[in-house]
């Protein structure tokens, strides 16, 4: 019987040897050997990488039929029908380059144009490069891009802005489509409500935009795009959830209406309601959040495809922190302290085309932001209504590239703070003109200038100039230079201002910062013989403010004073991104920024509070094809920077030590139309707690009731206040959020 068995299950072995092919072939590119090539057949493990020559097999496949896909960096990915039966096959397979390496931008020159024909230095970063370290918004995404850093500002509430190039928040005018709808009080609590789903790509300037976009451009600016209806998916759905129990769901739909409409519909839910206290200060270590956003987008097909969309989004967001024991009960009270935010914001967006033989293209936004927030005892009530819009009138001429473009802003704002006595409204009329001279191949000059009417401030005049010089196919040079200005509102952009901590003190009617700004930018590809892409974006910058507005906080370690800096403050420093793609399985990107952020007055220069010297950031990634499994390792470093200590008795660091966050997600897309991953965030587990005996000052006194205070108004020593100190949440210069595992799912039809 053993013997029967054995012989069955050699015949066995045989008749299924006898039904396995090789698939062999070469893969080429204009007649050339294209090496490193992935070749798998989906759905399985078998797969070659081509040879030096081009070639490749594929050995011992059974018969059946497959889809056989070539996959290269660079070049469009084929996927190819293929039938095995009774023989071997050879394939002979052509890739075509992929023209998207070079992306379409528009956030530099209000124009839809390649990267590499920009004269003004536009960082890309497309959805692939945010699922790397999945997050709930693009707040949190862009802490891996060189030199964008999302800033907390308060270690209770966690709101927060974005840092570029160690400038302050309100510094950056964050865009949507196009349109600045992030600004004034969403600046420190909007930023969290953009679903990373429905993002086409996200577009960064760093330096001086307020030609184009007026005020608050001052810093750099970030265009975050959606998907345009006809390019989204049918439907998508991606959601993950974290062992410190929060969950975050992304889901949305696109359908034609009629003939001449298509729709996306996109929600992003997050919820955090786990109250977690691991440095055992009786506060929540991470503020707990509740939220909705809905978005909604139409486009409209016209005529000789003039352009016409709508789109509008509705978000609420309730989130709070505290005292371990608080409940809603005690929000405004003096029993228990919390630090309770509402939110609730509409936006609106559109552009439509005008009907005429002229490209004119007509663009508005509408939002309105409610805002209900309880600091302990101290309420902030506010409502701010902003509305935009834009004609511009885009004219080419030989060697010229004309944009002619008309706007006006209308902003609303009013608050239950003293500083607020009436209610401020406000229409800003702009006027601005762009021209792009070709002056040959390798010289492009852009000039620029803006002019805006503010009654309060009266005229503004906002030039730019930027030259791009291409010596070769793979280098640029671009140099850009230009001003910028940007009126100050510090209640809906400064939170030390709002949280009752400190008193604020304004000393002087606040003027108008004005910056003056330099870049010098250096772009090159190199492209190895054997198959390596190596890119290299290095940028020089100088920017000098005058009458900035910085918060003090040293003079006074109960006070946050405000008023026009009569010195000056700058910004210089150096950056460099490389992304390297060693192999089409195997890339990486790592950036390194120095800086020197500083302020000078009465003779004394000092670094700027909450700067960092130096930062980093990677992005490692290594794709199995033949296993269906991605690896994605990130990170980042920062420097040291100054900290707002109160008093030279103040025990906590005045000065915060290197620190880095790194995160790691394994991700499997072996089944059609799903994604799962999941992996690790902040694998070294580091908190800002880490060196300091606390972090919140005077957390078991939130309400000053046993802090002694002399004639001045400061606070003394005392047996129950040995370090002199008042409650105080502004000292975090890093999330307080430790180690967590995290699992997710992502399901996509096309």
């Amino acid at each position: 019987m053993k013997n029967l068995i054995a012989l069955f299950l050699l015949l066995s072995n045989v008749l299924n040897a006898d039904n396995t092919y090789n698939i062999s072939g070469k893969i080429t590119t204009d007649d050339e050997s294209l090496p490193y090539v992935n070749v798998y057949l989906k759905g399985t493990s078998k797969g070659a990488v081509t040879r030096e020559d081009g070639g490749f097999i594929i050995e011992n496949v059974k018969e059946g039929n497959y889809t056989l896909i070539v996959s290269y960096t660079g070049f469009k990915t084929i996927q190819k029908p293929i039938t095995l039966k009774g023989g071997h096959i050879n394939l002979d397979i052509n890739l075509v380059e992929d023209e998207l390496l070079d992306e379409i931008v528009i956030t530099g020159t209000l124009k839809p144009v390649t990267r590499l024909e920009s004269p003004v230095p536009v960082e890309v970063y497309s959805p692939t490069f945010l699922k790397k370290n999945p997050a709930p918004n693009i707040f949190e995404s862009l802490q891996a891009v060189n030199g964008v850093r999302p800033q907390i500002n308060c270690s209770v509430c966690n709101t927060g802005d974005i840092h570029i190039n160690g400038l302050e928040g309100p510094y950056t005018l964050v865009l949507i489509d196009g349109m600045p709808i992030v600004s004034g009080l969403s600046t420190v609590y909007g930023l969290s409500g953009i679903p990373s789903s429905l993002i086409e790509q996200v577009e960064i300037v760093k330096g001086p935009a307020s030609s184009l976009y007026g005020s608050e451009a001052v810093g750099g600016l970030i265009n975050v795009i959606t998907k345009l209806p006809e390019n989204a998916p049918l439907v998508f759905v991606d959601s993950y959830t974290t062992d410190w129990e929060e969950l975050n769901v992304d889901l949305g739909f696109k359908a034609n209406v009629g003939k001449k409409a298509t729709m996306l519909l996109g929600a992003n839910y997050f919820n955090y309601s786990n109250p977690i206290d691991a440095n055992n200060d009786n506060f929540t270590d991470v503020t707990l959040q509740d939220r909705i956003s809905v978005f909604q987008k139409w486009d409209f097909k016209r005529q000789n495809n003039r352009a016409f969309s709508l789109a509008g989004r509705f978000f609420y967001e309730d989130r709070w922190g505290g005292e371990m024991q608080w409940t809603p009960e005690y929000r405004g009270g003096s029993d228990v302290y919390g630090e309770s935010i509402y939110t609730t914001r509409y936006e609106l967006i559109g552009k439509y085309q005008l009907p005429i033989q002229e490209k004119m293209m007509f663009q508005f936004s509408y939002s309105d932001h409610d805002q209900n927030s309880a600091y302990g005892n101290t309420l902030y009530l506010a409502q701010q209504r902003i509305g935009f819009g834009q004609l511009t009138w885009d004219i080419s001429n030989q060697n010229h590239d004309w944009l002619l473009g008309v706007s006006g802003r209308y902003n609303y704002y009013n608050d239950n703070t003293p500083v607020t006595e009436q209610e401020d409204e406000i229409v800003i009329p702009s006027l601005f003109l762009q021209d792009e001279i070709k002056l040959n191949e390798k010289h492009k000059v852009l000039l620029g200038a803006r002019y805006d009417y503010d009654k309060r401030h009266g005229n503004i005049f906002t030039p730019r100039i930027a030259y791009k010089f291409k010596p070769t196919e793979h280098d640029i040079f671009r140099l850009n230079a230009g001003t910028g200005f940007r009126v100050v509102n510090l209640f809906t952009e400064e939170h030390a201002a709002l949280n009752g901590a400190r008193d604020v003190i304004i000393e002087e009617e606040l003027k108008p910062e004005r910056s003056y700004n330099v870049n010098l930018n250096y772009l090159k590809k190199l492209y190895t013989k054997s198959g390596k892409i190596i890119g290299i974006d290095a940028s020089a910058w100088y920017t000098f403010f005058t009458n900035a507005i910085l918060p003090d906080y040293d003079t006074n370690p109960n006070q946050v004073i405000y008023d026009n800096l009569s010195g000056g403050a700058s910004s210089l420093g150096f950056s460099v991104n490389i992304d390297a793609i060693i192999t089409s399985n195997f890339k990486a990107l790592a950036g390194f920024t120095v800086q020197e952020v500083t302020q000078k007055e009465d003779g004394i220069k000092q670094q700027q509070i909450l700067t960092e010297k130096y930062s980093g950031t990677w992005s490692v990634s290594y794709k199995n094809f033949n296993h269906n499994f991605l690896i994605d390792y990130t990170g980042n470093i920062y420097g040291p920077m100054r900290l707002p200590i109160l008093g030279d008795l103040d025990p906590r660091l005045p000065e915060s030590p290197i620190w880095s966050i790194q995160n790691i997600q394994i991700t499997y897309d072996g089944l059609k139309n799903f994604e799962f991953y999941g992996g690790v965030k902040n694998l070294l587990d580091w908190t800002p707690n880490k060196g300091n005996p606390f972090i919140i000052a005077r957390a078991n006194d939130p309400f000053d009731n046993d802090v002694v205070f002399d004639g001045n108004g400061n606070a003394t020593q005392t047996a129950n206040n040995p370090y002199a100190l008042t409650f105080d949440p502004g000292y975090i210069y890093a999330p307080n959020q430790g180690r967590r595992l995290f699992f997710g799912l992502r399901y996509m039809l096309k």
